[in-house]
């Protein structure tokens, strides 16, 4: 089975085309490789090439207002499929559609982004409009 690593050329303009104002959150579940799959054949572990992605991406996602709002560590499914697991889990926010779309067309993201192509064996990247918690669900 191959993972979700990347967005289609559709799916990305539909993100584009639903430019409306205020921050988006980006909620990321990543499964990394036990070891990277660099198309050079270099050698690194999963995780190691998901920290180089981490550490040369970050500065852009930064620079471009982003932040880390919410992360955890993966403990158990209690509902969905029992095979999967998730290495990392975090909501990244973004002041706008355009910051996120000015990320992915940095030429220092563009080079970072290949480390987490190699890293990542699958993904989901959910965008969510942020809204006010409440007491209960389903407010």
């Amino acid at each position: 089975m191959t993972g979700h690593i990347d967005p289609t050329k559709e799916i990305f303009a539909q993100f584009r085309d639903n430019n409306r104002p205020g921050p988006i959150h980006m909620l990321n579940l990543v499964r990394l490789h036990d070891e990277a799959r660099y198309p050079d054949g270099r050698k690194a572990t999963g995780a190691e090439a998901y920290a180089a992605y981490g550490r040369e991406s970050g500065p852009v996602f930064s620079k471009l207002g982003g932040k880390i709002v919410w992360r955890g560590a993966f403990e158990l499914m209690l509902i969905g499929p029992q095979q999967e697991h998730w290495d990392h889990c975090f909501i990244a926010e973004y002041p706008s559609v355009d910051a996120f779309v000015s990320m992915i067309r940095d030429p220092v993201y563009r080079e970072a982004v290949k480390h987490r192509q190699a890293a990542v064996k699958d993904s989901r990247l959910i965008r969510l409009k942020p809204q006010q918690g409440g007491e209960g669900f389903g407010e």
